[in-house]
């Protein structure tokens, strides 16, 4: 049976190169970054270098990195840490209705100390509007964040108009590039944000490998309490190797970018026609052009997602109906149904994310086996014979 990944927002496979660089701080080069005899130089060199890879990535400095274990933990610490350093000024913070979870959480966190939060709405291809942002914001606003590739349905949103919009005297602003970044051109100074979020996992770098960028001069308090790792920003003995391995990563990213978002343009685009066109009652979710390069995502009406991920994986077919953190809560998306799709519809969303070792034979694969999966599905459901019967009049 042939092998298919297409959840590559889950997880994406380590680029070899990677795992050669790691390998050396999983043994002989055991030291602690901040010991001052000769076993801890190795250490103390690599996370210097990998630090001014992960800058080199996204147009910072590599003293504006601060290492992270995930893109969850960069993106507590941004609207925490930005959020409770400019208490004193205001409080209030501004975030869109398609935001992650751990956006999201945070946010609801910091209401519970006196914090207000307003949601900005998106448009039915998951766009935030400037406009829309701009109308939010008020005098007490102290944080913005808005996502900059939605990790659901793949639409790059207008940061950098935001941005401009906000003004250089406006609200610090942040934004979630932990999918967007390694995988399209992402430049902090164009965006024109004060901080971002990246996540190795996302770009053929190791679980357990982040970033929060933070732009020089903006004041951030740290989430936990602990010695000067970091600048003291982010206590905590540093995971060397999963650093090491970001650092590469970023470095690989980097330099094959254009080719990667070429060859995976190609190949969505393939797969959305051969979706589209082979499985009837199918919807494209996202922004039909301003999405990333390797995401095709979709509704399939009258199943459940759940169950199609079931049977695909007996096809050997690996791919995800939401996030990789909402996928097994059995819960309509709050993305698409912040888009305006229906509970019922939303039900049935499907993600397909392509990766380095997609292919042409894999595309045509799942063209081939999901109209299989869905026909077996509809047959079975109530929903579609009570369409069926009401289409008979």
């Amino acid at each position: 049976m042939r092998k298919v990944y297409m959840d590559n927002v889950a997880a994406t496979p380590l680029w070899p190169e990677v795992r050669e660089a790691m390998l050396p701080f999983l043994g002989e080069v055991f030291g602690n970054p901040q010991s001052l005899h000769a076993w801890g130089d190795g250490a103390r060199d690599a996370l210097e270098q990998a630090r001014e890879q992960v800058a080199a990535l996204i147009g910072g400095t590599a003293e504006e990195i601060i290492f992270t274990s995930s893109g969850t933990e960069a993106n507590n610490m941004a609207v925490k840490g930005l959020a409770r350093a400019k208490a004193d000024q205001g409080k209030h913070i501004v975030i869109s209705a398609i935001e992650h979870f751990s956006i999201m959480n945070s946010a609801r966190t910091l209401q519970k100390e006196g914090f207000e939060v307003s949601m900005v709405p998106v448009d039915g291809f998951g766009v935030v509007s400037p406009d829309e942002v701009l109308k939010h914001v008020r005098n007490d606003t102290v944080l913005v964040s808005i996502m900059h590739a939605n990790g659901e349905v793949g639409t790059i949103e207008p940061v950098a108009e935001i941005a401009g919009r906000l003004g250089r005297d406006g609200p610090v602003l942040h934004t979630d590039a932990v999918a967007s970044s390694g995988n399209i051109p992402v430049d902090v100074r164009e965006l024109g944000v004060h901080a971002l979020s990246l996540a190795g996992n996302q770009f053929n770098g190791p679980r357990g490998g982040a970033a929060l960028w933070v732009k020089r001069g903006v004041r951030m308090l740290p989430l936990m309490d602990g010695g000067i790792q970091e600048g003291g920003r982010r206590p905590g003995t540093e995971d060397v190797p999963a650093i090491v391995g970001l650092g590469k990563a970023a470095e690989m990213a980097a330099t094959t970018l254009t080719a990667r978002m070429q060859k995976l343009s190609a190949l969505r685009h393939s797969l959305i026609d051969g979706v589209l066109g082979k499985v009837e009652h199918s919807i494209l979710t996202g922004h039909p052009l301003q999405r990333l390069p390797g995401y095709a995502s979709f509704c399939i009406k009258f199943i459940e997602g759940e169950s199609i991920l079931m049977l695909l994986n007996s096809h050997g077919i690996a791919a995800a109906s939401g996030s990789a953190c909402t996928s097994r809560a059995l819960k309509a998306s709050h993305v698409l149904l912040a888009m305006g799709v229906d509970h019922e519809a939303a039900q049935g969303s499907m993600l397909f994310t392509l990766g380095i070792d997609t292919n042409q034979e894999d595309v045509d694969y799942v063209v081939e086996k999901l109209p299989q999966v869905v026909d077996r599905l509809r047959q079975m459901s109530p929903l579609y014979s009570k369409f069926l019967k009401e289409q008979r009049g």
